[in-house]
């Protein structure tokens, strides 16, 4: 019994550039005798397989009607005798096509003597549809080359079977759903690789070259499988000496709240290289936040440090932000001055924010945060780990000698465990260190 060769023989042929031909023994007919109860694919299952046949002379097909799906329903054939009816026919319910290769291409510049340009009208018409190319008999090369074009499968039109025929449809049906699959995985591979990429990159790098200040940092954000959140920070020294580091939290956790912490690090770092300080300062990234927002309702929490050449003061401005956390040798951990906290940007128009002078000393650690890391659940309860929870665990961390690194590793290892398993909510730490 005359067999189409199947597509795995042939590629093997157009790599070595051997043709090989069909045999009445040949593998497909082992293959089918084999997996004869083998199941319907998955496209069909529960549904009808719909055939459309481009062929100029449908008629002298009498093996068409004999079509049938591995439950034994007919496979329905629409029959098309050049591309401007197989348009017209294409819809979604097809499944495969069936191609005479030796049907006329109709004109198009570039397509010149190309023997497989009717295939490629057919690839570019349905993209997302498996094809099977019929070639004459003894032209594997020619059947090969359109499996390389893009066809699913070649078959031999003077040596059809109706019953091989059906199962090839079924398998290039099956083929093309799989192709398909695998290359929306590598897409989004792709694109998940791209945007780890993005990300990585807008992350920020301190810019504190002629500073003795140790620089610290941890970020996790609450997106799963993100790398970067709604929470930003960053730290640059200006030419004067002055060490200026912020961090603050645009509300929400998704990418366009991620992109908006972005465009305000970036609007800062810029704006701090320029010169501007404190309320200033605050007042033009609350303008850069109003006209990149989304939603009227979206705002950001700030807060901003600058810190003196010798690094005994700094200046501090919060923005509806909680307040930093300073630690110095001999005295137990606490909280910078909350008192005179301005609101978040993005809340009212014409706010002001006052910079309060902190006296910071000869030696101090000095931590800024976001509230992922003090909204933490503790134990099973409803109650937060708050402010207060998060400084008497930072002085236990101390006490047991941890610092720069170890310690933000530390701290939020600790808040994780407390909530029982991971934050909802991003959390950004950032860590100076003077050590004289």
């Amino acid at each position: 019994m005359p067999v189409p060769v199947p597509r795995q023989r042939a590629i093997p042929a157009v790599e070595s550039g051997q043709a090989q031909a069909a045999s009445a023994g040949g593998p497909l007919k082992e293959e089918a005798n084999r997996t004869e109860s083998a199941p319907a694919n998955s496209t069909a299952a529960g549904t009808t397989l719909t055939l459309l046949l481009i062929e100029d002379d449908p008629a002298g097909w009498p093996i068409v009607p004999e079509l049938l799906d591995s439950a034994g329903k007919p496979i329905r054939v629409r029959t098309a005798r050049n591309l401007t009816e197989a348009g017209r026919l294409l819809t979604d319910d097809v499944h495969c096509i069936l191609l005479d290769l030796a049907l006329p291409a109709p004109g198009r510049a570039g397509d010149g003597d190309d023997e497989l340009a009717v295939l490629k009208h057919v690839l570019e018409l349905a993209p997302r549809h498996a094809v099977l190319a019929l070639t004459a008999s003894g032209d594997a090369e020619r059947g090969a080359e359109a499996v390389r074009v893009g066809a699913q499968d070649y078959l031999f039109r003077d040596e059809l079977d109706g019953r091989l025929l059906s199962r090839a449809i079924r398998y290039a049906v099956e083929r093309k759903r799989s192709d398909s699959a695998e290359r929306r995985l590598a897409e989004g591979r792709v694109r998940a690789q791209e945007n780890r990429r993005l990300e990585r990159g807008l992350l920020p790098t301190p810019l504190l070259e002629g500073s003795s200040l140790r620089f610290a940092a941890r970020y996790r954000p609450g997106r799963s499988r993100a790398l970067l959140g709604g929470d930003f920070y960053d730290t640059v020294r200006t030419p004067d000496g002055t060490v200026h580091a912020m961090i603050g939290d645009v509300c929400g956790h998704g990418p366009d709240e991620a992109a908006l912490g972005v465009e305000l690090r970036i609007a800062w770092r810029a704006l701090t290289l320029a010169g501007l300080c404190g309320d200033v300062l605050l007042s033009t990234l609350q303008e850069v936040l109003e006209h990149e927002r989304g939603d009227e309702e979206i705002f950001a929490t700030l807060c901003t440090v600058d810190i003196s050449p010798d690094g005994r003061s700094a200046g501090l401005c919060l923005a509806g932000h909680p307040s930093p956390l300073i630690a110095r040798p001999g005295r137990p951990a606490e909280l910078l001055p909350y008192d005179n906290n301005g609101p978040a940007l993005g809340l009212l128009r014409g706010a002001r924010w006052p910079r309060m002078q902190v006296e910071l000393g000869a030696e101090w650690s000095l931590m800024l945060y976001t509230d992922g890391l003090i909204e933490g659940r503790v134990g099973g309860g409803g109650e937060r780990l708050g402010q207060e929870g998060m400084v008497q665990m930072v002085r236990r961390q101390l006490a047991a000698g941890l610092r720069g690194e170890d310690l933000l590793r530390s701290a939020v290892h600790e808040v994780r465990e407390l909530n029982g398993g991971e934050l909802t909510d991003d959390v950004a730490v950032v860590l100076l260190d003077r050590v004289p």
